[in-house]
């Protein structure tokens, strides 16, 4: 609810404060007093684009401001928690416009683009003007109203969920469908590594243990005829070394009784004669483990040549990296295999919500289509009223193709203005005072079932009177129950039903310029304007006493 609107320095306004009521404002005055001006500097706290040609006083700034009472619009909460502003139960937005021609909105003090804007305060004020019919072009505000008035609340709740889990399931599906798509492209290739290097089945270290074991093989002879020397000087020589030992040794053992210091030198000898011998039989074996068969030397030099072409093919250093990635390539095609089964069992899913979706979105459809007839005779009723006799409304409602967030169904308002005997779109067949009083008839059919924004009406009675003014006032006042409403009007009608009478002039005290000021009506001033509504400057006993009863009735 718009609590104040604050314009400094707009057009002709030098300062304007206007506090509205909660229920039905009217707001009426002369022709050019400046009630369209007021309309323009609440445009800009719209969204609306700023022009310098505003400005009264060029040095100085102009600045609108609107306060908003919004603890009670949960929806409004949520957008300014999406934008990541204060959540605040008063809510202020400001644009300030500078003699530059730099302009500046903000919410809650915190700065805000023109889109920003545009989208938020779309939530807080509603405004009609003539030739305005964006609403009435609105796919989502059509359906808001057929289903606000076949109460289907609820069931759109649930559909609506049952749709946000289809469409992530089919998110979802697409997303591993294109994995698998990428995935396929190399699997081919992977499956090729995997080969390669399952068919080489190198056991581990294998190809560091071949190189070590050629450089030995190549030096084989030499190393056979060092190992051959040395077990021949300990064991098979003229005089072998081990033997050599073994007899000192038992010489040593001889003299142990007399002469007892030679106890710990037979044993250290004793010891070296175990490790000599202990050494000869080692050699003996290395001996035998040294192969000049030139077939076995070249296995080995191809399982070490195939081993560092895989090295360098694969940028590593190791048959541990080489097994590291054997054991990636399963891992991943395996992958490959258990996303065939993600996708799968997320079809299956999609497919089962899809059902469900189907029967919520059909149940819905049958709703609207039992709905819409009422609306239309309603709606058509109610334009006969307020000056439409010849008008006929009517509500199609189509199947499409896929379902959308708000059902299968496409909804469309249709009139025939002049019993023409074809419907068109409403934007296509009004015109701008009749879109107007269209959407007046609309919104109070739906005033008690939907939440609507403040409702800013500008001159809905245009082209008509009498009965027809009277039936609209009497519409805007039962709107008003629910929403807070702003009209302008010139209708006394239409004027009279309001809880709330602004009145727009024009002020020349100051002789240099013309200001616009507004001011709130009292009772015996209410009666006098409206009387002047009626019969002009001087009215008469008769317009008087007509006001009187308008204002009471």
């Amino acid at each position: 609810m718009l609590q104040k609107l604050i314009i400094n320095n707009y057009a002709i306004i030098d300062y304007l404060v206007i506090e509205p009521d909660g229920k039905l404002n009217t707001v009426t005055g002369e022709t050019g007093a400046g009630k369209s001006i007021i309309l323009g500097a609440l445009s800009l706290i719209l969204g609306e684009r700023a022009d310098t040609s505003v400005l009264i006083k060029k040095e100085e700034k102009c600045v609108v401001e609107a306060q908003f009472d919004v603890k009670n619009n949960e929806a409004f909460k949520l957008a300014l928690q999406a934008e990541e502003l204060d959540e605040e139960p008063q809510c202020i937005i400001r644009r300030e416009i500078s003699s530059a021609g730099k302009s500046r909105a903000f919410i809650n003090d915190t700065p805000v683009t023109l889109n920003v804007l545009n989208r938020l305060t779309s939530m807080l004020v509603d405004l009609h003007q003539q030739f305005d019919h964006l609403a009435l072009e609105d796919d989502h505000f059509q359906m808001d109203v057929v289903d606000a008035v076949a109460k289907n609340g609820g069931a759109r709740k649930k559909y609506a969920e049952l749709f946000r889990q289809y469409r992530k399931l089919a998110e979802e599906i697409a997303a591993k469908t294109a994995q698998q798509e990428q995935w396929q492209k190399e699997s081919d290739y992977k499956q090729y590594l995997l080969n390669e290097l399952t068919e080489a089945a190198f056991r581990e270290n294998e190809i560091e243990d071949a190189e070590l074991q050629l450089k030995q093989l190549a030096h084989a002879e030499k190393i056979l005829n060092v190992l051959q020397a040395a077990r021949v000087t300990l064991e098979e020589g003229e005089q072998p070394l081990v033997n050599e030992l073994k007899r000192i040794n038992q010489q040593l053992q001889g003299i142990a009784e007399v002469m007892p210091a030679s106890v710990p030198l037979q044993e250290r000898l004793a010891s070296v004669y175990a490790e000599l011998k202990d050494i000869a039989g080692e050699l003996h074996d290395q001996e035998s483990r040294i192969n000049l068969d030139p077939e076995l030397m070249q296995q080995m030099q191809e399982r070490h040549d195939l081993g560092y072409k895989l090295f360098k093919k694969h940028a590593v250093q190791s048959t541990t990296e080489l097994h590291q990635l054997q054991q990636q390539l399963e891992t991943d095609l395996q992958s490959s295999l258990d996303l065939n089964n993600d996708i799968e069992r997320l079809q299956q899913e999609r497919d089962k919500v899809y059902k469900l979706l189907l029967a919520e979105a059909n149940a819905l459809s049958a709703a609207r289509q039992k709905a819409a007839p009422v609306i239309s005779d309603k709606v058509t009723g109610l334009l006969a009223l307020v000056g439409m006799p010849n008008a006929r409304f009517e509500i199609r409602i189509t199947q499409a193709k896929f379902p959308s967030i708000s059902g299968i169904d496409d909804i469309t308002f249709m009139l025939d203005a002049n019993k023409s005997g074809q419907l068109v779109p409403v934007h296509k067949a009004a015109s701008g005072g009749e879109m107007s009083r269209i959407m007046l008839c609309i919104k109070s059919l739906t005033a008690k079932a939907m939440h609507l924004p403040t409702l800013i009406f500008d001159e809905v009675d245009t082209g008509i009177s009498g009965e027809a003014a009277r039936q609209v006032g009497i519409l805007l006042r039962d709107l008003a129950q629910y929403h807070q409403v702003i009209c302008i009007t010139h209708q006394p009608q239409v004027a009279a039903r309001g809880v709330k009478h602004f009145y727009v002039y024009k002020d020349d005290a100051n002789a240099q310029r013309i200001t616009t000021k507004v001011r709130i009506l009292q009772p015996d001033e209410r009666v006098l304007a409206i009387a002047r509504m009626i019969g002009g400057e001087q009215p008469s006993d008769a317009a008087m006493q007509n006001a009187r009863e308008l204002v009471t009735a």
